[in-house]
């Protein structure tokens, strides 16, 4: 059995997480991001501000196999108690169960600092990712209807929550 182990996201891993996300940048939807990121732009999608938001680099028998966010919902205050989930796996983690295992790592810490409710948003159609929030729990609450634009497509983008104090 594979070991799989969680840890804070520090500046010696931006390359790693980097690589992972520049694959669905350039070949996939899963990101409305249209160009290849640098370094520094990586940095703020990953580094935040206030110490609740974090991301967690995923460990699989020391090999870094992805990543997940915890981050600020919105900017008001009454959102505090909400905030937003991404997972992102490299291609050959995916379908191992790691996004399962990520995702409930994720609403542990979550609910230890005081997050009464998690969404995720994903474009229509990926459906992998769909499929697993779903699986952990989460409804569909909102569906924003051709408000992306990628590789000549429009593309929609579904919402789901969980909430976890229930």
């Amino acid at each position: 059995m594979c070991k799989v182990r969680f840890e804070q996201i520090e500046e010696e891993h931006l390359n790693s997480i980097l690589d992972i996300y520049q694959y669905y940048v350039l070949n996939t939807t899963a990101t409305f991001h249209d160009h290849a990121l640098s370094v520094d732009e990586m940095k703020k999608l990953v580094f935040f501000d206030n110490s609740k938001y974090r991301t967690f680099i995923i460990i699989e028998d020391e090999v870094i196999a992805g990543y997940v966010i915890l981050k600020r919902y919105k900017e008001k205050g009454a959102y505090d108690a909400t905030a937003e989930v991404t997972v992102y796996l490299k291609t050959e983690y995916i379908g191992r169960r790691l996004g399962s295992l990520a995702v409930q790592y994720i609403e542990s810490y979550a609910k230890t600092v005081g997050i009464h409710v998690l969404i995720a948003y994903i474009c229509g159609e990926n459906l992998k990712s769909i499929n697993l929030f779903c699986r952990n729990g989460y409804f569909k609450c909102a569906h924003y209807k051709d408000v992306g634009r990628k590789f000549d497509q429009v593309l929609d983008v579904v919402a789901y929550q969980k909430i976890l104090d229930e």
